[in-house]
């Protein structure tokens, strides 16, 4: 089993901790956070360092995932993200045993894939998304890097997420909608045509 390094303390944090633990390919070695405490512990996972610290640390552990939630803009993933590229560490994708993913499909690095979610036939998910408990990503749909796909969100066929987007829990997208890059679509929200990049989006009817 090899190990891990997790980049955020925060409940998102302990939720990928539930979903590394149950799959069973990795040990996490600990916690990385903004500031730590060497006496705290996450679900006994003990936090070892800094971001300063990072090079460091990913000399002895090399793999890395971001645990940092994402709602509001993705810009401090995106950030964490860069810098572990340029500190050529490895950003497993990493897949709950309860997540359904097709072998058509693919999944970039950093990803994770969250509990009973689906993602079906020649989807594309791209690096560092979230792809939160019980989403629903449909066939031949394309999710740029950096999104978060929010827990039970239903995204229907031929859809497009462009870069940065973030999709609130329980939003429906119509099959074939584009949505643009640095979009939030608001928890609950059913969308019915194509999105501008950089929209807030919060509706429930067609106009």
């Amino acid at each position: 089993m090899k190990d891990i390094l997790l980049l955020g303390s925060g409940g998102h944090c302990r939720s990928c901790i539930d979903v590394i633990e149950v799959q069973g390919a990795y040990n996490i070695r600990g916690i990385v956070c903004k500031e730590y405490s060497a006496t705290r512990k996450v679900l006994g996972y003990p936090e070892i360092g800094t971001d300063v610290q990072l090079a460091e640390l990913l000399e002895s552990v090399p793999n890395a995932l971001i645990t940092i939630g994402q709602i509001a803009n993705s810009e401090i993933r995106e950030t964490l993200f860069a810098l572990l590229v340029t500190l050529e560490a490895n950003l497993p994708s990493i897949a709950a045993r309860s997540s359904y993913v097709s072998k058509r499909s693919s999944i970039g690095s950093g990803t994770i894939v969250m509990h009973h979610s689906v993602i079906n036939a020649v989807s594309e998910v791209g690096r560092n998304c979230i792809i939160n408990t019980g989403a629903l990503i449909e066939h031949d749909c394309i999710v740029a890097d950096h999104c978060h796909i929010s827990t039970g969100v239903r995204v229907n066929g031929g859809v497009f997420v462009g870069e940065g987007t973030f999709i609130g829990s329980g939003a429906v997208i119509r099959e074939g909608v584009k949505i643009g890059q640095r979009c939030v679509i608001g928890a609950g929200s059913i969308v019915l045509k194509d999105i501008a990049d950089g929209t807030t989006f919060f509706r429930r009817d067609s106009k």
